[in-house]
């Protein structure tokens, strides 16, 4: 079974998840995944980047908590007021809906969202 290591440790925020993820699963490719939840979901179905496709990988994140810190509410609130900028092309209404959700505290953080969407890959294993 393939073994992929992300280092929480250089996660502070959705930025830098990127450019971890990029060294992780990238490395082999001349061009890198951008900033987006759809793409990070796309990256572990394989077919481009580390993962061949849906060969079994165990996903090791070390300091794991630290990311979860880093990804938490603050982080995500800033994500969501920044899809709700005017000129924004993003679907306002469901960030505004996601936003209240957070303030609530029902809503997902992003590493929340992270998680679902790793588990939705029977294929990857996540060990922290």
């Amino acid at each position: 079974m393939k073994q992929l290591i992300i280092e929480g440790s250089s996660i502070h925020d959705i930025p830098s998840f990127y450019d971890e993820i990029n060294r992780v699963f990238m490395a082999a490719e001349n061009w890198k995944l951008g900033p987006s939840l759809d793409a990070f979901n796309d990256l572990l179905y394989g077919g481009f980047g580390a993962v061949e496709n849906n060969e079994p990988v165990q996903l090791v994140w070390n300091n794991i908590e630290s990311s979860k810190a880093a990804l938490g509410y603050e982080t995500t609130k800033r994500y969501y007021v920044e899809k709700l900028l005017p000129g924004s092309p993003f679907n306002k209404k469901y960030f505004q809906e996601k936003l209240e959700e957070l303030n609530q505290g029902k809503g997902q953080t992003y590493f929340d969202i992270l998680m679902e969407i790793i588990a939705g890959h029977p294929n990857i294993t996540l060990r922290s």
